[in-house]
């Protein structure tokens, strides 16, 4: 997958055809650990060995776009949808099986948190490490190296072993390294959400700056707040296929439509075969118009329909409405509000309407949970959606909510002091 010069004009980006398959043994099994390789020499050589009958999966397939220097392009999709194979392709961390990529400029990558570093080694030295890995030399990453150190805010910690860093610490330090490499083209899958919310927006007036610089950034991330502000334009992926390349606004529309009543990928180890399903959401007004952005103060009324697998005593519906950069802002809970729920088995429907909405304009998606009584073990998790609250106003840096205080004002006269005796007084 040739890098060289390219003599399409102003293309950082040139993908024709791209595809990704990976070879799976049929039955689950995987096909891809040196048992595998041993029995496909074996059978190679003509030697009896065992045989595993194996199917391709394509991850990633007919993928052909055009980016110029200087997008930002975020890349889309529920999981699975191939996402970070196509940045693993983009990046030559695994080679395609169809078509070809070419990419014009320097190539930087952070495609998974903490690539490239050693838990033993401390900040400082990782930082030369990983700057080798990315192309630097030695003398560029000292030449950059209080920034780099600066902008991750490790500064205390700058010699410490980085198996003691937290992730956010991990990750902003990563970043860092990769940014300051100065790139025509950063490849970031995912990266951002492990960093706190100032670090993000940080990033994000960084990548501002590659932009001005003409760098290239393409973006995987579920964050729709770090998409929004980052990107004007976005690729949406579903079973492997670009579905759509067009405007940011239409491609979160398609994600949001296509990610309601999705299991949440959080959840997903402790439900295997969830016990309660969320079949239908609807999100309206009170006077039951269906619709996806309120004015702050409004009320917002949510119906939805869901199977119960098996008689559940006490039941907890829990409604969370998290933010686009993760915040979890509010919950309502049938149980917290006094409302008992014994399920039958069959299809039901629940509605809650919630109190004026008085959350910071923004958007926000909605979580669907299911608890036992106490909130105990976990029924169902899913996606129910997700709606905006408009204010002229009030966004994210008045907080998450926003509510009238109650003030009072005093006209102070005078205000009588002590006497203070001279030091060495007598009393």
């Amino acid at each position: 997958m040739p890098t060289s010069s390219d003599t399409r004009g102003d293309l950082a980006i040139c993908a024709e055809g791209l595809g990704k398959a990976y070879v799976k043994a049929i039955g689950g099994s995987r096909s891809d650990t040196l048992r595998d390789g041993l029995s496909a020499a074996f059978a190679k050589l003509g030697r009896a060995g065992p045989r595993t009958p194996r199917s391709n999966f394509w991850a990633l397939q007919d993928a052909s776009f055009q980016i110029r220097h200087g997008e930002n392009v975020g890349v889309l999709g529920l999981n699975g949808a191939g996402k970070s194979t196509l940045l693993k392709v983009l990046s030559r961390v695994t080679e395609p099986t169809t078509g070809r990529a070419t990419i014009t400029g320097r190539l930087g990558s952070l495609l998974e948190v903490g690539t490239g570093f050693h838990g033993e080694l401390t900040g400082r030295e990782n930082i030369f490490l990983y700057g080798a890995i990315l192309g630097m030399g030695r003398a560029e990453v000292a030449r950059k190296f209080d920034e780099i150190v600066a902008f991750a805010g490790v500064e205390a910690f700058v010699d410490t072993p980085v198996k003691r860093y937290s992730s956010g610490m991990y990750v902003r330090l990563a970043f860092s390294v990769a940014a300051h490499l100065e790139p025509d083209v950063l490849l970031l899958d995912e990266v951002l959400s492990v960093g706190d919310l100032p670090f993000q927006r940080k990033c994000m007036a960084f990548a501002k700056d590659l932009q001005k610089r003409q760098a290239t950034i393409l973006l995987v991330s579920h964050n729709m707040f770090s998409i929004k502000t980052m990107c004007e334009r976005v690729l949406y992926l579903k079973q492997g296929r670009i579905v759509f390349d067009g405007p940011t606004s239409a491609g979160i529309e398609l994600y949001e439509a296509d990610g309601c009543l999705e299991a949440a990928a959080w959840a997903a180890k402790e439900l295997a075969d969830p016990s309660v399903r969320i079949l239908e959401v609807e999100i309206a007004d009170q006077t039951r118009r269906l619709r996806s952005v309120f004015d702050r103060g409004e009320r917002l009324r949510l119906r939805f329909d869901y199977e119960a697998k098996a008689p559940i005593q006490g039941a907890n519906f829990v409604v969370a409405f998290i933010r686009s950069d993760e915040v979890a802002c509010c919950s309502y809970s049938t149980e917290l509000d006094g409302l008992s729920l014994d399920l039958e088995p069959g299809v039901n429907r629940l509605e809650l309407t919630t109190p004026p909405l008085s959350l910071v304009s923004d958007v926000y998606r909605i979580e669907i949970l299911v608890r036992e009584a106490g909130f105990q073990k976990l029924l169902c998790a899913q996606s129910g959606g997700s709606f905006h609250v408009r204010d002229p106003l009030l966004d994210t840096h008045f907080g998450v909510f926003h509510e009238r205080g109650a003030w009072a004002t005093n006209e102070v006269v005078h205000l009588a002091r002590p006497k203070v005796q001279p030091r060495g007084a007598e009393l």
